[in-house]
């Protein structure tokens, strides 16, 4: 913030990234609703009376009757991803995962989602519909609608191809109540797979690095692994996150802070596949902070833990679902890692980021 300009590392989901937000957005954009800095804003509306409203003939909520309110979660994002198309996904399926996603972590249930397109003028038109596709079949599986969208055409060299823009909605469940300041003390730390598939799929792939045991991205909506989840230990799910940019570190991290509590993982506990390992070693990463489009981590109240990871093992994208920690009364704000070999040290967030670009 002191050099007066804008480098890559603000948009690493990083410490400048919360800088840029805390310090300069915030200090203009003042709704109670985005001051939560969660995934998505939660909103409540009022059930349209007899008498009308400006809502009466505009919006039909689902389950929203006899005149109760409905709550609704409200998100928006955009898709920078390069290269447009790689093992396991595309800009078009990521666009999707990760609004679904951003919903599905307030314990909602994903409804509607805008599409925005900034084209690269040269785009083959062949790309941009295997794109489209893509959207559809995700957005399909997820069981939302592509409601609403706009494209914009740039000159060469103004876009690096193809940017999505995307924005969703989605009903609050009733009772559910998550947010990123709701760990307490004794809560476990559940992540529902290996960690970053994603990132190192990218990075990999743009640098045409090639390994034994092929990499792919991890990229998949996740709102039915929630809603398993919150049906097998009802109102006993504190925070929900995907770990997209910064990876695992920076979204404990971030928790630890909302919180103000500690968080404690053990690194043998936290599932890495061998090819995502393999990689990081050999390019002097630490998986803790790459990308993920895939996961979730679930804080949620310790006499649940195990019937909450049975849950989430029973879904097709939680398998290798593990308990890898608990949120502690001790160093407040900060995450701590038991090593392999017993010691202890400080994971803190990231200036920038490994990897840009991944999302």
């Amino acid at each position: 913030m002191t050099q007066g300009v804008i480098l890559l590392a603000h948009g690493s989901g990083g410490k400048l990234s919360h800088d840029l937000v805390e310090q300069l957005f915030l200090r203009h954009f003042t709704s109670p609703a985005l001051l939560n800095l969660d995934d998505s804003a939660i909103l409540e509306i009022q059930n349209p009376s007899p008498e009308g409203d400006l809502c009466k003939s505009r919006i039909s909520v689902p389950h929203a009757s006899g005149g109760q309110n409905a709550r609704l979660a409200f998100t928006t994002d955009s898709y920078v991803v390069s290269p447009l198309f790689f093992p396991g996904g595309d800009i078009g399926k990521l666009a999707v995962c990760g609004t679904v996603n951003d919903l599905s972590m307030s314990g909602a249930r994903p409804l509607w989602l805008s599409a925005g397109f900034i084209i690269e003028e040269g785009l083959p038109l062949a790309d941009l519909e295997r794109v489209a596709a893509s959207m559809a079949a995700t957005a399909e599986q997820a069981g939302v609608q592509i409601v609403t969208g706009d494209t914009k055409v740039v000159d060469r060299g103004s876009a690096d191809r193809l940017f999505i823009n995307t924005a969703g909605v989605g009903l609050l469940r009733p009772g559910v109540e998550i947010g990123g300041d709701r760990a307490r003390p004794g809560d476990a730390v559940l992540l529902s797979g290996t960690i970053g598939d994603h990132g190192m799929t990218i990075m990999t792939h743009r640098e045409g690095l090639r390994f034994d045991s092929p990499l792919a991205s991890d990229c998949a909506p996740l709102n039915g692994l929630v809603a398993v989840l919150l049906a097998a230990v009802p109102g006993m799910v504190h925070c929900l996150r995907d770990p997209t940019r910064g990876g695992l570190a920076t979204t404990l991290n971030e928790l630890a802070g909302r919180s103000r509590a500690g968080i404690a993982i053990d690194e043998t506990a936290v599932p890495v596949s061998e090819a995502v390992r393999a990689a990081c070693e050999l390019l002097g990463l630490d998986p803790l902070y790459v990308a993920n489009e895939g996961k979730l981590v679930a804080i949620v109240a310790p006499e649940a833990a195990e019937a909450a990871l049975a849950a989430l093992r029973a879904h097709e994208y939680g398998r290798q679902a593990a308990i890898v920690g608990q949120v502690t009364g001790t160093h407040l704000g900060r995450v701590v890692l038991r090593t392999a070999l017993g010691a202890r040290r400080v994971v803190d967030m990231l200036t920038g980021e490994q990897l840009p670009r991944i999302c």
